[in-house]
């Protein structure tokens, strides 16, 4: 190891030393790895006559003896060569320097009272607040931070009551997906009674009374198996507030399908309630709806089949507007009247356009409708029967969030980021559509005029145009020895858009390039493009990935020794695929909190939902299709697998760790002698969703410091 690689990068820059660097030393001239042995057993499953071996199976016990000590071994062995990395007090420095900036959510008002979320830079946790006025000084109403010494219990969502006087918050232990929900007195800031255990993938709603909320959940899974028992029977229940959780009321479930998730939210003008429900993860749904002006009322079904996506975004009397690509691929606005649901009366409020619709919101008397246009933000507003308002200014090209409010608002906030630019914070006047800044942070260490972002278009093998976001500092030379790092997800229809991260800022201020590709599979242009990264055709995701690459060495960004992949959960799968399939296009992989093993994937907590995006091992084509690719089973001996850093957190409940034990065991036996393959196990950690600060910094401290020897 070349002990001043790191200090020389941190130092000078990427841009004054990438000159004559060559791949991690390997073979003979480095050191052999003595990893943890792992012994390989008999296990063979056999699906649609092909036997499967898994030899270690044994890995998914994760409490065994056998297990622990694995775990053990393979943790010490991680930590003693991410610790050796030289330059990683420095690296620290320059992350925590860039990190330490202020953070705000968008203000939301309840009856004149208005909340949000503050960090002042290095806290673990963000603060929520309360003031009468965003203007004036606000008080503390939740710190997370003082739930645990290390920062792994947070908020994971807060709910206020119509009258603003009760706060209903959400909190997870250490990563778990699992919350409990607590309720707080806003005026006092103490905690009533009522404590609510087993919530998981909810959002609750409080009746417009304040008399209860609903929310969502499963029953308790048995005691030594609640971060890995497979999660069945999604149930919406009913609180009525000063009662036990015993004595909750079973709203809705599908008992005759245990892999459908549900959510109740009540309409602001108090009158229904609105449930929605899936099959999993898939993205259409079912909309019914039950009169709570009625004692006893039944639900009744508007949506009774699932055949498209049904968001509904808000009401208007005995009107719910609807989010859906019913006839509308890139989606539109539908106004459903309660007492004609038919499909021929609907209205057409806001109609299909070029742009994917992705979110919509009712504000003010308004719809306030957020398109992604080649993967950026365009925010329009329109009046309630369609009418084109305005078109909302941004400072850039970045991402918009927030637009929150209610129908009397005259004012409503929003954040803007970028690559390069963390969150702002606006206030839109809905009257004449003007902006002004409510809060920005200061950031230190980093400039966002020395750099810039560049949308272009890669080709995937089928020829379809992929649009990749490269991120770097002004007049940065194409000299094809770019360090570079390329992001990517490509799934269940989720869309990767412009955000501003602490790591890739400290990555792009040592002069690295950071690129971000939109995959097939995602959400960023409609339904057909969400469909073509699906089940049979997931191929095409690592395809578009694998185009992206090939783009940046054929412009001469980088090249295979100077160019790293990251990704996490589907992104960490999407990471770990490629680098099986195109080994020589990459210096180093990051597959965090993967999905590894396709064949079993089902069989672990929310797995199964995953199925409407991946398929299922019962339907023969869509089980070929996944053992074609799944990364634990394509792990092949005699490959020079890139420098491989394998994270996953010990408390991953949405993604069991297994995945990425067992996937790592396979890659060291398949390359005991080749560039380092590290499985890093962070404890008191989950998926990712409430990380504390500090966790994060070690983090990116251990990825950046891998990444860059494996460029020496």
């Amino acid at each position: 190891m070349k002990q001043g690689f790191l200090r020389r990068y941190l130092r000078h820059g990427l841009v004054l030393t990438v000159t004559g660097i060559t791949p991690m030393a390997q073979g003979a001239d480095a050191p052999r790895i003595e990893y943890p042995p792992a012994a390989r057993g008999t296990q063979v499953d056999r699906f649609h006559g092909v036997d499967v071996p898994d030899p270690y199976r044994w890995l998914e016990t994760v409490d065994s003896p056998q297990t622990r000590a694995w775990i053990d071994a393979q943790s010490r062995l991680a930590r003693s060569r991410l610790d050796a990395l030289p330059g990683r007090d420095e690296l620290r420095a320059r992350l925590e320097r860039i990190w330490n900036f202020e953070r705000w959510t968008p203000p939301v008002q309840k009856k004149g009272r208005w909340f949000f979320t503050h960090n002042d830079g290095l806290q673990n946790q963000n603060i929520l607040f309360t003031t009468e006025d965003p203007f004036a000084s606000a008080r503390v109403l939740l710190d997370p931070n003082t739930l645990s010494a290390d920062g792994t219990v947070a908020l994971k969502g807060a709910t206020v009551s119509d009258d603003a006087r009760l706060l209903l918050y959400q909190l997870s232990d250490g990563g778990s997906d699992w919350e409990v929900l607590k309720v707080r007195d806003v005026a006092s800031g103490k905690d009533l009674p009522d404590e609510i255990h087993w919530a998981k993938f909810t959002q609750p709603s409080w009746l417009h009374d304040a008399s209860g909320f609903y929310y969502s959940g499963y029953d308790p899974p048995p005691d030594a198996a609640a971060l890995k028992a497979v999660n069945e029977y999604h149930k919406l229940f009913f609180h009525k507030l000063g009662t036990p959780q015993a004595q909750d009321t079973l709203v809705y479930a599908r008992r005759d399908a245990p892999d459908w998730g549900v959510d109740g939210k009540v309409t602001e003008d108090g009158h229904y309630l609105v449930v929605t429900s899936n099959k999993g993860t898939d993205v259409r749904n079912t909309v019914l709806v039950q009169d709570l002006r009625e004692p006893g009322a039944a639900l009744v079904p508007v949506i009774a089949e699932p055949d498209a996506t049904y968001d509904v975004v808000g009401s208007v009397g005995d009107r719910i507007y609807v989010r859906t690509d019913r006839g509308a691929s890139r989606y539109r606005i539908v106004a459903i009247d309660l007492r004609h649901v038919d499909e021929a009366s609907w209205k057409t409020v806001v109609p299909e356009s070029a742009d994917t619709l992705r979110l919509a919101t009712l504000v003010g008397g308004q719809v306030i409708a957020r398109y992604l246009h080649e993967a950026h933000s365009l925010v329009q507003r329109f009046s309630m029967d369609g009418a084109l308002l305005g078109t909302v200014g941004l400072p850039g090209l970045g991402s918009a969030d927030g637009f929150q409010g209610r129908s009397a608002d005259r004012t409503t906030y929003f954040r803007f980021e970028s690559y390069t630019t963390p969150d702002e914070i606006l206030q839109l006047d809905l009257q004449d559509g003007s902006t002004r800044l409510w809060r920005k942070p200061d950031l230190k260490g980093f400039d966002a005029d020395e750099y810039e972002t560049t949308l272009t278009y890669a080709r995937s093998k089928d020829g379809t145009r992929v649009p990749v976001f490269i991120t770097a500092r002004k007049g940065t030379p194409r000299d094809g020895k770019r360090p570079t790092i390329l992001f990517g997800y490509g799934g269940f229809n989720i869309p990767v858009i412009p955000a501003f991260s602490p790591r890739a800022a400290t990555w792009l201020a040592m002069g690295g390039v950071y690129a971000v590709a939109n995959l097939r599979g995602g959400g960023e242009f409609g339904r057909e493009w969400h469909e073509a990264g699906m089940k049979t055709h997931k191929q095409n995701v690592f395809d578009d990935f694998i185009g992206a690459a090939q783009y940046l060495e054929s412009e001469k960004w980088t090249d295979p020794h100077h160019l790293a992949i990251i990704g996490g959960s589907n992104g960490g799968l999407l990471v770990a695929a490629v680098e099986e399939q195109r080994s020589e296009l990459f210096a180093a992989a990051v597959p965090s909190v993967g999905v590894l093993d396709m064949l079993r994937f089902r069989e672990f907590t929310i797995g199964k939902a995953w199925e409407s995006d991946y398929g299922s091992v019962d339907n023969e084509d869509e089980f070929r299709a996944m053992l074609a690719y799944s990364p634990l089973q394509n792990v092949r001996p005699g490959i020079d697998y890139p420098a491989t850093l394998i994270m996953t957190g010990d408390r991953d409940d949405r993604v069991f760790p297994a995945h990425s034990f067992k996937f790592g065991a396979a890659m060291q036996y398949a390359d005991p002698s080749g560039r380092p393959i590290l499985v890093r196990i962070a404890t008191r950690a989950g998926h990712g969703q409430g990380k504390p600060t500090s966790k994060l910094i070690d983090e990116s401290v251990d990825m950046i410091a891998f990444i860059l020897h494996a460029f020496e």
